[in-house]
């Protein structure tokens, strides 16, 4: 229950220059709430902007849609009385100020959300507020996406000081971001004074706005890493007035993957593909398409050396038969990428240890040679990603054209 102030209670408080007043909290319909939380995106925009929101295509399409909002809002006056408490930034009346460009032959919402791709919804009542997310979905990814800690820094950091001696020796060049420009998988840009590096990148996956995304590991040269989305960045470096693409110079080793290192590159291991030299039938028959692949930082022939009495080599002695130098790059997850790939061609074996103890090698594969070879390739290249392998071929395909890499 609320307190009941005496005179007493009233005057002190009065001289403190606190209000004894109980007031009673605020009571909204459901379309004045609505109107309320749409109007507080815009003045949420304004804060973070410190302009109010514009239309224009080389704007932000959420930028553009407050902008239709902010339009109509000022235009339908009957909520002024409603919003004025919450105008603090006097965004309703366009208040001194406030950067307030917007052109004042601008089309109708309805033709500019037509033009964003946008479907308007029947009728132009603002209650209705089409276009306002709920709380838990502005939560966007790209507000999600913070700069953290790169636990492995040491990994990168020696690109990013060879970058800058390229650069500083005129062997590197950059060139300004140009709008929805392609980012891959190995890029470096320059985006609000900082060197960027994009070190991986997810799966594709279509938005709600039906458009191509993906999420990425971005590497900075302070020692951070951000793992915002590929349009985020896009729009970053655009907006950047000093975002720059850095561009490879013709020595320049492929996206970390080196075959030849410089000697200020880190290696990180080797890929190594084995033959077995079982007499098993089935192996000895096919002995030229069965290869385990693997990545590792040790040395491999010393891993190798007691082959015949553990599992994962099927209890039998093996060869290397091709091996190639890493780079900067992340065994583990290359590993995973290799796997993965091949897949559907993985062997299913099941052997048993000298304690009984039954194993199932996982990196024994029917891929022939000349597979691994042209997959090493399209690593370096960075179209791993647009390429699958098809067993029943032998070959890698470009999921795009369909032949062969």
């Amino acid at each position: 229950m609320a307190k009941q102030f005496t005179k007493d209670d009233d005057a002190l408080l009065a001289e403190l220059g606190v209000d004894a007043e109980v007031k009673q909290s605020a009571s909204y319909t459901p379309q004045e709430e609505r109107v309320i939380a749409g109007f507080e995106e815009i003045l949420r925009f304004v804060e973070e902007q410190g302009r109010v929101p514009r239309h224009g295509e080389e704007n932000d399409i959420f930028e553009r849609l407050y902008a239709v909002r902010l339009d109509r809002i000022r235009l339908l006056t009957e909520f002024h009385g409603l919003l004025q408490k919450f105008d603090t930034a006097g965004v309703l009346h366009a208040a001194k100020g406030i950067q307030d460009d917007s052109p004042s032959d601008e089309a109708s919402d309805d033709e500019l959300l037509a033009a964003l791709g946008v479907e308007p919804v029947g009728g132009n009542d603002i209650t209705a507020l089409k276009h306002v997310r709920p709380t838990e979905e502005r939560k966007s990814p790209d507000e999600v996406a913070q700069r953290i800690r790169c636990e492995d820094f040491e990994v990168f950091r020696p690109v990013f000081e060879r970058v800058q001696r390229d650069l500083s020796a005129g062997v590197r060049k950059t060139s300004r971001y140009q709008e929805n420009a392609a980012i891959n998988r190995g890029d470096l840009f320059i985006i609000e004074g900082q060197k960027a590096f994009v070190a991986d990148m997810d799966k594709e996956f279509r938005t709600e706005y039906e458009r191509n995304n993906r999420r990425l590991r971005v590497i900075y040269d302070n020692g951070t890493e951000s793992n915002l989305l590929l349009r985020s960045l896009q729009r970053a470096l655009y907006k950047d007035e000093n975002g720059r693409r850095i561009l490879a110079s013709d020595s320049d080793v492929p996206a970390l993957f080196a075959g030849d290192q410089s000697e200020d590159d880190l290696e990180s291991g080797r890929i190594y593909v084995l033959r077995s030299l079982s007499e098993h039938p089935f192996i000895a028959k096919n002995r030229d398409v069965i290869h385990k692949i693997g990545v590792t930082g040790g040395d491999i022939k010393k891993r190798i050396a007691n082959a015949k009495k553990d599992p994962t080599y099927l209890l039998a002695d093996v060869e290397l038969v091709e091996s190639y130098r890493l780079a900067n790059i992340n065994r583990t997850k290359l590993e995973q990428v290799i796997h993965q790939f091949f897949a559907a061609a993985r062997m299913d074996l099941q052997l048993q240890d000298r304690f009984g103890e039954n194993i199932e090698p996982r990196e024994w594969f029917l891929v022939p040679l000349s597979a691994v070879q042209k997959l090493v390739e399209v690593l370096k290249d960075g179209r791993i990603e647009q390429c699958q392998y098809a067993p029943d071929s032998a070959q890698i395909i470009d999921t795009k054209t369909g032949k062969p890499v």
